[in-house]
């Protein structure tokens, strides 16, 4: 299969390109910088140079695709203040492909969050059929502009009405492993400044988690074989408790685990703070059941008692 995949040069893209290269497919990557080309021809695979705000290149590519896969996201600019613009930006992407893709029966995977489609009840454990009626879309989330992403989700799931098998791939916060440079470094790296590794009360609030490797192998699986209109969870660990990983944090960097009230998660682990304390296991069994998919990698613990996230 020739595979158009947005965010091949970034985290989860750079598990996924080998994993699609290994079982024989062929990939065409979108590059926006000479250093992230010079990536993707390193690990085998072709380049499209452009960005997501080059829109007719997005359709060019999916048109000559026989499926695409939609990492990219413009996370330095939602990190720093614009989630409006990087959900807008993703929006515009998503209905290119899906003008692109519309009556061909075509594989279209996107990447989307769990904990935008949280809001259940204190202890639910959210399933894939959560989140998926416009309504949910009201609830309160902890992540400011998360709400627009999951509307995002729910077009490209509607997008199963004009002939596109597109699928959703919801990722945990902590989506780990070597390399990593997302929620559970950026944590580490409060915790090394303020001298403290914190947790939210006692600790017992709960983030899935799942390794990066296994995440890729799901994005394989569901461009391969997910039926049309699809919601995959790519959870590892159904929840740990944020109390253990701040213990592994304290370990490591010879500080203490400190216990603050959400109105102080902000001073110790900065914009964070608003879902440290959030509990929000989740489950993955629909997912197996439906492609069969097992994770083999280690789990979060294991993986940060590895080391390499503090060295």
């Amino acid at each position: 299969m020739r595979v158009f995949v947005t965010g091949a040069s970034g985290w989860i893209g750079r598990g996924l390109v080998p994993e699609l290269t290994a079982a024989g497919h062929e990939v065409t990557g979108l590059a926006r910088s000479d250093a992230a080309a010079k990536a993707l021809q390193a690990a085998g695979a072709r380049v499209r140079r452009g960005s997501l705000d080059d829109l007719g290149t997005l359709r060019e590519a999916a048109a000559a695709s026989d499926g695409v896969v939609h990492l990219a996201f413009k996370h330095d600019i939602a990190f720093a203040g614009d989630f409006a613009g990087a959900t807008a930006a993703d929006r515009a992407a998503i209905e290119t492909f899906g003008e692109a893709l519309a009556g061909t029966g075509k594989p279209f995977v996107i990447a989307s969050g769990i904990l935008g489609v949280l809001g259940l009840p204190p202890g639910a454990v959210a399933t894939e059929r959560d989140g998926l009626a416009a309504a949910d879309g009201d609830r309160e989330v902890p992540i400011s502009g998360a709400n627009e992403r999951m509307a995002n989700a729910h077009y490209a799931s509607a997008l199963a009405g004009r002939g596109v098998r597109s699928s959703i791939v919801r990722l945990p916060p902590a989506t780990h492993g070597n390399g990593d440079n997302g929620f559970i470094p950026t944590a580490i790296g409060f915790a090394r400044q303020k001298g403290a590794a914190a947790y939210v009360g006692d600790g017992a609030n709960r983030w899935p988690a799942v390794h990066r490797d296994d995440a890729a192998r799901l994005f394989r699986l569901a461009l391969e074989s997910a039926p049309a209109g699809s919601v995959l969870h790519a959870v590892g660990d159904q929840g740990v408790p944020i109390r253990e990983v701040a213990d592994v944090f304290a370990s490591h960097l010879n500080v203490p685990a400190v216990s603050v009230t959400p109105e102080q998660a902000g001073e110790y682990v900065g914009f964070l703070g608003g879902f440290w304390g959030f509990d929000g296991p989740a489950s993955a069994q629909i997912t197996r059941d439906l492609l069969g998919w097992e994770p083999t990698r280690p789990g979060l613990i294991a993986d940060l008692k590895e080391g390499h996230y503090f060295t």
